[in-house]
């Protein structure tokens, strides 16, 4: 149910009753309460009306379109300088990330194709000096069988090396170089500015209002009791 709505036909509605009954101290009463929660309601779903949305001859309105920009800049300045910083990635990757339990690559290895490795090393064999001898006994054809075999070994290898420590070391070394870091924050930045260049003053103006919608409804709803009871107090003051 719409907060502010439901407020302001309220206080529409206790007015109207004072402004119908006849002149008795209670409809003056209604009609104050009335009269002050309706002004309480409507001053402040204006203000968070104006807070979204540009108002012709209202100075200060349409605050979230206006400064768009100024809202990108702000989150990249945020990701960057409170989150993506030299010394937080160096955190990260001195915090246990570099480590033989956290770095799996047999699944990567595994869909390597080391065909062409293979090859290569038969082209070799072939052009040294037991090429002549390899001919004797059917040249490339008597290798077939070692294919998967030699395939089969090497990834086992390979990821057997990927899993030593001092591997593990070596590269978490190499990432960390400067040059490396200034890369990755250097990427990290091209996403994110990437990313906020698809945003559109209607789409963040969208977020934030779906972030705090359902709480400003309450500000309509404080607004309309606290001038119902202003205009309560004013009723008997008048009185």
């Amino acid at each position: 149910m719409n907060k502010s709505l439901l407020t302001n036909l309220v206080s529409a509605a206790i007015l109207a009753v004072g402004l119908l009954l006849d002149e008795t101290e209670l409809s003056a009463i209604l009609t104050m309460v009335g009269l002050f929660a309706l002004s309480g309601a409507l001053t402040n779903w204006l203000a968070i009306f104006m807070l979204f949305e540009k108002v012709p001859f209202l100075y200060g309105s349409g605050v979230v379109p206006a400064h768009f920009e100024e809202f990108k800049k702000s989150i990249h300045r945020l990701m960057m300088d409170e989150f993506f910083t030299p010394e937080n990635v160096d955190r990260f990757l001195t915090a246990g990330s570099f480590s033989a339990a956290s770095i799996n690559l047999e699944p990567v290895i595994e869909k390597v194709d080391l065909n062409p490795t293979y090859d290569g090393l038969v082209e070799v064999i072939m052009a040294s000096s037991f090429g002549g001898m390899l001919v004797m006994f059917g040249g490339k054809e008597a290798l077939i069988p070692l294919r998967e075999p030699f395939i089969e070994h090497m990834k086992k290898s390979i990821i057997e090396m990927t899993n030593d420590d001092k591997f593990i070391q070596l590269l978490k070394d190499e990432v960390e170089q400067p040059k490396i870091m200034q890369d990755i924050l250097s990427k990290v930045e091209q996403i994110i500015e990437q990313r906020l260049s698809e945003l559109t003053p209607t789409i963040v103006k969208n977020i934030i209002q779906k972030m705090i919608k359902r709480h400003l409804g309450w500000l309509v709803i404080w607004g309309g009791v606290f001038g119902g009871l202003i205009g309560l107090v004013s009723a008997f003051v008048i009185a």
